[in-house]
């Protein structure tokens, strides 16, 4: 009779520390962050379209290489943050003139100041043509920078990074009118040098702020802003016509990774700001912060018309960082005036080089 008691009273003190210690392990794995239970939000391969990489390891190291490029990178830290109010107080438009004895083309894309101190980033496929205004061999280039609404000549602005490898890759496409291609390492930044008017310029300029952390494969289906300045009446009709900057609700429809496990692609459903001309404009969260820069346009059967693709900043950090040793908000400070200026000396040459030898 006092084992069957005491037995009792075992299976029931064994039973109650069960249930507690499970009901423990359910609360702790209630409050751990979400990439620490069982890997809810790792960003693999499988869970988003895989886009061919053209690259691989063939990564120039013309900047990583250059001591005095390095030095100029970590001297003379700028200001950084978000100083603009809006997205369209951000936008620039890069507009370039292209003349030679038989024509005159003129170029349109979309930028945004990425850091106070005059710091814009735009397309490779738009800041190429700032690479021509070094030379005449294919013509006479000239290139400003426009804001406003209507776009409004503003400033002048030098190339402080252009990623070699993307020229490498795309030197054959200089004189295609619609971007082609996945916009891989699509990208670079430029710098504010002088005003038009002859005024100083701003100590301040109108930023957005940049977000460059991975992107987890829960943003599908996240509501996003699409910025730029879409050029199809411009085109249309010619380079006098006003240029109007368009902001645009969208959502994200698609990631994609160029192998990197990463989503370095965004696919954006259709909305007023794509067209032709939208390229190098932000793709901006519900916070306000950069994102994404639209590279091409989209799968308008798929999203809509005016679908978008933009390259995420983590892509761009992450590439920056392997051809120049600093990562994308790294490279927002030093000396910008030598960095240039050094670009100008050591990668230009070896750009325009091969862009002469493909067109």
């Amino acid at each position: 009779m006092v084992m069957n008691i005491l037995g009792s009273i075992f299976v029931f003190i064994i039973s109650g520390y069960i249930a507690f210690t499970n009901a423990l392990a359910t609360q702790i794995e209630n409050i751990l962050p979400t990439s620490e239970k069982a890997g809810e939000e790792e960003i693999l391969t499988d869970e988003m379209s895989l886009l061919p990489s053209i690259f691989g390891n063939r990564i120039p190291d013309i900047l990583l290489s250059n001591a005095a490029y390095q030095q100029a990178a970590l001297s003379n830290a700028g200001t950084s943050g978000q100083t603009a109010s809006t997205p369209e107080e951000a936008l620039v438009n890069v507009f370039c003139t292209f003349t030679t004895d038989d024509l005159v083309r003129t170029t349109t894309g979309s930028g945004f100041f990425i850091d106070p101190d005059g710091i814009i980033m735009t397309n490779a496929h738009v800041a190429q043509f700032l690479l021509l205004e070094e030379t005449e061999e294919f013509g006479e280039t000239d290139c400003i920078i426009r804001t406003g609404n209507p776009a409004s000549p503003r400033y002048r602005a030098e190339l402080l990074y252009l990623p070699p490898a993307w020229i490498e890759e795309n030197a054959d496409n200089l004189s295609q009118t619609i971007p082609l291609g996945t916009g891989e390492r699509d990208y670079a930044l430029l710098y504010v040098s002088e005003s038009l008017d002859g005024e100083s310029t701003p100590i301040v300029f109108p930023a957005l702020m940049v977000a460059d952390e991975l992107l987890p494969v829960s943003v599908r289906g996240a509501e996003v802003v699409a910025a730029g300045y879409p050029a199809s009446e411009l085109i249309r009709n010619g380079s006098n016509t006003p240029l109007n900057a368009q902001v645009a609700d969208t959502t994200i429809s698609e990631l994609y990774t160029f192998g990197s496990n990463y989503a370095d692609v965004i696919a954006v459903r259709g909305s007023a700001v794509g067209a032709e001309g939208a390229s190098g404009g932000p793709v901006l969260n519900d916070v306000g912060e950069v994102i994404g820069i639209i590279v091409t346009r989209g799968d308008d059967e798929t999203d809509g018309e005016g679908s978008l693709r933009a390259i995420t900043m983590a892509h761009i950090s992450r590439t920056m960082e392997q051809e120049t040793g600093q990562s994308l908000p790294n490279s927002l400070g030093g000396n910008l005036e030598l960095k240039s200026q050094i670009f100008t000396d050591t990668v230009a040459p070896f750009l325009l080089q091969i862009l002469e030898d493909n067109n």
